[in-house]
C-alpha cells in the first residue's frame, strides 16, 4: 500500500503500518520523558502503545474474519496514529449480516480483557488496577497489564457508542434496516452520529481539552457522510438501472482509535 510498510500477514490478510504511526510512539516517549516518568517509564509507554495496536489488529481481524464467513474478502489492515483500518472489497447490505461484522470487532477486545483479567490473577498482577494516563505505572509490567486491561474495557465501551459509522453506529443502523430499510436507516444513523460527534467534539474541546478527540469527531462527522451518500448513489443506481452494482467510491469510518475503510467498485 502506497506510504505503508507491509508488517507482514494474518489469515491471508496483509497487516501494514502508515510512516505516520511512527509519529505516535515518538510523542508518547518524549511526553513521558517530559513529565518526568523516566526513561523507563518512556520505553513502557512505547511498548504500551505497541501493545494497544496489537489489541487494534486482533479487534480488525474480528471484523474481517466475521466478513469473510459472509463471502466478504478483506484486502488489508494498515496502522494508522487514529487505529487499525481495514479495507473491506465491500460493505454488507444485508443487516444481519452488518450487525454480526460489528459486533465482531469489539467482542475480540471483550476476550482481550478476559484473558488479560486471568493472565492477572495468575500471575498476582492485577492488585490494583491503575488509570490508562497513569504514565509511571509502564514502567512495571503489573502497570502495563492494568492499563492494557482498562485501555479494552474502554475501547468497547467506546466503540458501541452508536455514532455512526463506528461499531456502535452500525449496529444501530443493521437494527434499524430491519424495520425500516436499509436508505432510510442510514439517515438516520448519521444524524445521529453527527449530533454525537458534536457532543464529542465540544467536550474535547472546551472539557477535555483534547485536541485528538475533536479530530475523531471529525473523522466520525465527515465519514458519516460519506457513507450516507454512499447508501444514496447505490440505491439510485439500482433504482435507475436495474442493475446490482456498486459505485467506486472508497468510505472511511473510524473504529475509535479503530477504524476501518471499506473500497467497493462498481463493475465496468
Amino acid at each position: 500500500m502506497k506510504n505503508s510498510l507491509k508488517l507482514g500477514s494474518a489469515f491471508g490478510i496483509g497487516i501494514f503500518v502508515h510512516w505516520t504511526f511512527a509519529l505516535l510512539p515518538l510523542w508518547v516517549a518524549l511526553t513521558m520523558l517530559g513529565q518526568g516518568a523516566g526513561v523507563a517509564g518512556a520505553i513502557g509507554g512505547v511498548i504500551f502503545i505497541f501493545a494497544v495496536f496489537g489489541c487494534a489488529v486482533l479487534h480488525e481481524l474480528g471484523h474481517s474474519l466475521a466478513a469473510r464467513f459472509y463471502g466478504i474478502p478483506t484486502r488489508s489492515i494498515t496502522l494508522l496514529p487514529i487505529g487499525g483500518v481495514a479495507a473491506l472489497e465491500r460493505m454488507p447490505t444485508n443487516p444481519k449480516q452488518e450487525l454480526v461484522i460489528a459486533v465482531a470487532g469489539p467482542l475480540v477486545n471483550v476476550f482481550i480483557a478476559g484473558f488479560l483479567v486471568l493472565i492477572g490473577y495468575a500471575f498476582g498482577l492485577l492488585n490494583q488496577i491503575t488509570g490508562v494516563l497513569n504514565f509511571a505505572a509502564f514502567a512495571t509490567l503489573s502497570g502495563l497489564l492494568n492499563a492494557l486491561l482498562v485501555t479494552n474495557i474502554i475501547l468497547v465501551i467506546f466503540n458501541m457508542i452508536p455514532a455512526f459509522p463506528m461499531d456502535g453506529g452500525r449496529v444501530f443502523r443493521a437494527l434499524l434496516s430491519m424495520k425500516i430499510g436499509h436508505l432510510r436507516a442510514t439517515d438516520i444513523a448519521a444524524l445521529m452520529g453527527k449530533v454525537l460527534a458534536l457532543g464529542i467534539g465540544g467536550w474535547g474541546l472546551f472539557l477535555a481539552k483534547s485536541p485528538f478527540t475533536v479530530v475523531l469527531a471529525a473523522f466520525v462527522w465527515i465519514a458519516g457522510e460519506q457513507e450516507r451518500r454512499y447508501a444514496h448513489a447505490m440505491h439510485a443506481h439500482n433504482n435507475s438501472s436495474g442493475e446490482d452494482g456498486f459505485p467506486e467510491v472508497e468510505v472511511i469510518p473510524p473504529d475509535s482509535p479503530v477504524g476501518r475503510r471499506f473500497v467497493v467498485k462498481w463493475p465496468r
